[in-house]
């Protein structure tokens, strides 16, 4: 096919937007979360990730996900460091290197996601290592599954922009690794938000870069991109208002953070069906994707005590699994040509059920693997605890946020 001059116009601001969350929206929404003397640590961790992501991507990445051979569990190794891909190839109706990039940009943030589980007692140097071998080997092969049509693409898995593949594979994996590094030092004593505006910042980037994210999942400049952007802003809207609705119900109270946490959780749960459901299928997913993402944050969190430090599981893992979920239920063949339980296809759900389920088992498993190759190879994960007590941005990093920082 030769290029389509619309569609890379276009593909080339989502590339951009989707740049965009992981250095300046994820950054900042998890920094402000962040406790004012693990700000630097915080933001770092979404800076190196999209570092070491994009390195690992192009090196091999790419070519685990999306080789035209398979082997093993991902593809081949023919495209190693973007061997035998030239500035005149497409993909689609775009440049295959412009392919290459957009996809490069959501492994960053796949990972970037998992280190608001763990910031706050990580060492830097085990999560420079983690990040780069779960690109590699969890994320890629994902990728290869679903996108580059591998086994749950076979099985007839509908995820239009990553619900399984980066936001319960992420959300799960950052469960994980925070139930292996164990609680912070008293965790609950210090928690206090280093600063709401920052959060709020990083969240209203994540929402720009979400019609990147969504939308750019097209690859073309078409009416099923346009549609995304409808479904995901609708989605967004509604995730933030039910989640403050039932803080304002529980707590007599709105808060600015679960305003902006339940945009984030809206936009989580419209990402698989972006390019399957209609408004109506979008205003059920967002709302019910708030109430999940409280739930999550707010009372699993408390009931099972585990120490997700900025509840990656909670808006990510489990909002991601209601996603995916949700798109077996309201994929509208009007959209896309994909019907689900609504429209008469009830198998739609099952699919999404075992997918998923695949998912959570494969992400679990391997992320625990690479973790502990991890430790050992950087001689244990958890910071010291003396680092951890005075704060790692000046203990680790010899640099503070905060002018009042400790």
């Amino acid at each position: 096919m030769e290029i389509n001059y619309g569609d890379t116009a276009w593909m080339l601001i989502a590339t951009i937007l989707v740049f965009l969350m992981t250095p300046a929206g994820l950054a900042l929404f998890y920094g402000g979360l962040s406790n004012k003397r693990n700000v630097i640590n915080t933001v770092g961790m979404s800076f190196v990730s999209m570092c070491v992501a994009t390195i690992a991507w192009i090196t091999f990445g790419y070519t685990m996900a999306f080789s035209d051979e398979t082997f093993l569990y991902f593809g081949s190794f023919k495209h190693a460091f973007l061997n035998d891909i030239g500035v005149n190839d497409v993909t689609g109706t775009i440049p295959t290197l412009l392919f290459v990039t957009f996809q490069g940009v959501f492994a960053a943030i796949a990972v970037a996601i998992i280190s608001g589980s763990v910031v706050e007692r990580i060492k830097f140097s085990t999560w420079v290592v983690f990040a780069t071998l779960w690109v590699l080997f969890i994320y890629a092969p994902l990728a290869n599954w679903i996108w580059g049509e591998g086994l749950l693409h076979e099985l007839g898995e509908l995820d239009f922009a990553g619900g399984t593949v980066i936001h319960v594979n992420a959300g799960v994996a950052g469960l994980v690794l925070a139930l292996m590094l164990g609680k912070r030092k008293n965790h609950k004593e210090n928690n206090e938000p280093s600063s709401l505006k920052l959060t709020a910042l990083g969240a209203a980037l994540l929402w720009f870069g979400w019609f990147g994210f969504n939308a750019g999942s097209q690859l073309a400049a078409d009416g099923i991109a346009a549609n995304a952007i409808l479904v995901s802003n609708v989605a967004a809207c509604t995730g933030g208002l039910v989640w403050m609705m039932v803080e304002w119900m529980t707590d007599h109270k709105p808060s600015l953070l679960g305003l902006a946490s339940g945009v984030i959780a809206g936009l989580v749960g419209i990402t698989p069906a972006a390019g399957y459901v209609d408004v109506a299928g979008a205003l059920t997913i967002g709302g019910v994707a708030g109430w999940v993402g409280y739930f999550g944050v707010v009372k699993l969190k408390r009931l099972l005590q585990y120490d997700d430090t900025l509840d990656a599981f909670g808006i990510h893992g489990l909002v991601g699994i209601w996603g995916a979920i949700a798109t077996g239920i309201f994929a509208n063949p009007s959209v896309n040509g994909e019907a689900g339980l609504l429209y008469g296809n009830p198998s739609q759900v099952l699919v999404q059920l075992i997918a998923t389920f695949i998912t959570i088992v494969f992400t679990s498993i391997g992320t625990f693997l690479i973790f502990k190759l991890s430790a050992f190879v950087t001689k244990g994960a958890r910071v010291e605890e003396h680092i951890e007590q005075q704060g790692i941005d000046i203990a680790y990093h010899k640099e503070r946020s905060f002018a009042d920082g400790q």
